[in-house]
């Protein structure tokens, strides 16, 4: 019938985490008419907060960089920017407990100056490695500039060979690439790919001056990746189904999907699979992988987070690292959490955790609360009103050597589906940046498949 509008094309996201919202939003923005499935009853993936009594509580502490455009864009999208200010230049305190003189306090800190030099002071300054080791630090990252982390040779090598070929010390190790690259890659420096390692230094500490700066949620994380997130989703036109895990993925009539969660069928022009790697490996139809049993050799690594709300403050900066303790990272959460009453809450977020991920809480609180009392003094006289942990058995993918080759890129060999989330193949570790990234990849791929090219809102993170 003349003068009739074309259908509008149809999607399916399945997923609500940062690559699924972030699909959806793209999607939906380019004039698709899109569902989000999720099967949990809260967006944001494995970045999310839950109740405890009176307080909001993180399930990890996730923070972020400058240098992380897409989560930024993905924080101006859902109108959550003031909601996770960013340093106004890198300024990280760094408290170090082992040495036999005492406890001695360094910063790793940033100037205005142009790349390199704006690190040239805080590292002559930096009190926890000695000259020869901050000359030997100078010299490896002018090599580390220089190399590009998409060279596959350096997924095949491990980030401490290619320090220790750079004359890095144990120590300097320690107190400076691990110090970054746990935190960011969930890995140390042994287990971690060359390839990952080099994206992050090169990307945060030598692109821009400002590009390491740290930034993150002065609210509940699940104000803006829930809350914030829907709101953006609604206002969009997204329909979100929750409680809705997807059982199977088939070809239905016309070329077109389906997707059957319990009890209901959506029919679909594309769709966007943005669950983690083991999920999409149930979905999968025949031959939309050529080697898909490779998604099961992405084996996960675990975060663990202590948290402890003492009856008074004991910390007065709002986060620290630790050098010589079993902590590695402290954060201040009294305020996002609602605390009432005078207390300070400290979240303990422990990265490559695998040692200690399954101990008993009771051993926990025995192994950490010592270990905060010998870095803040002022635990040593405060009582504890509560006591628990968090744990992610599969907060990320391992970054081992040869990780690269394992993670698929968004398009499939079928038609009109596409593979999002911080696993598939962005360039950088699985991070907030990385998923928000592959939900770029994705949503821009379903639109070119359809014809229907929408304007990328961040050409680079593309």
């Amino acid at each position: 019938m003349t003068g009739q509008s074309p259908r509008p094309s149809r999607a399916v996201v399945v997923g609500g985490g940062l690559a699924g919202v972030t699909s959806a939003l793209r999607l939906a923005d380019a004039g698709l008419d899109v569902t989000l499935l999720e099967g949990r009853p809260r967006l944001g993936g494995l970045a999310f907060s839950f109740r405890r009594g009176d307080l909001s509580v993180d399930n990890g502490q996730h923070v972020y960089l400058r240098c992380c455009t897409a989560y930024r864009w993905f924080l101006d999208r859902i109108e959550g920017t003031h909601l996770a200010p960013l340093q106004d230049r890198l300024d990280v305190p760094v408290l170090d407990v082992g040495r036999p003189a005492g406890p001695r306090l360094g910063r790793l800190r940033r100037t205005g100056l142009p790349v390199p030099l704006h690190l040239a002071g805080g590292l002559a300054a930096y009190p926890h490695l000695s000259l020869a080791e901050k000359a030997g630090v100078a010299r490896a990252a002018l090599a580390l500039g220089r190399l590009d982390p998409a060279d596959p040779a350096l997924d095949g090598i491990d980030f401490a060979t290619w320090l220790r070929r750079h004359g890095q010390s144990q120590r300097t190790i320690e107190a400076l690439w691990d110090l970054v690259g746990v935190a960011t890659l969930n890995a140390t420096a042994p287990h971690a790919s060359m390839a990952l390692a080099a994206k992050v230094f090169k990307t945060g500490l030598l692109s821009e001056p400002g590009a390491a700066d740290i930034g993150w949620a002065a609210v509940p994380l699940g104000d803006l990746h829930d809350t914030l997130a829907r709101k953006a989703l609604e206002s969009a036109g997204v329909e979100i189904r929750l409680r809705a895990r997807a059982g199977s993925l088939t070809r239905a009539e016309g070329g077109r999907w389906a997707v059957e969660t319990d009890g209901e069928r959506f029919e679909a022009d594309t769709v966007v699979l943005a669950v983690p790697q083991g999920e999409t490996h149930r979905l999968l139809p025949d031959g939309a992988l050529d080697d898909p049993d490779r998604l099961l050799d992405l084996t996960d690594a675990p975060i663990l987070n202590v948290h402890v709300v003492y009856d008074r403050p004991v910390l007065r900066r709002p986060f620290f690292a630790a050098l010589g303790s079993p902590v590695q990272w402290v954060f201040d959460r009294t305020a996002s959490s609602g605390l009432q009453g005078g207390g300070q809450y400290l979240a303990v977020s422990q990265s490559a955790a695998q040692d200690e991920i399954d101990l008993p809480v009771a051993e926990l609180r025995k192994r950490y609360v010592p270990e905060l009392e010998r870095l803040l003094p002022a635990a040593r006289e405060a009582g504890i009103r509560d006591f628990f942990v968090t744990r992610e058995r599969t907060a990320t993918f391992a970054p081992a050597p040869g990780v690269g080759r394992l993670r698929p890129g968004t398009h499939t060999r079928a038609t009109g589906l596409h593979l999002a989330g911080a696993w598939t193949a962005t360039g950088w570790p699985a991070t907030m940046e990385g998923a928000v990234r592959s939900g770029f990849s994705a949503a821009d791929a379903a639109l070119r498949a359809l014809g229907r090219p929408h304007e990328h809102p961040l050409q680079e993170a593309a």
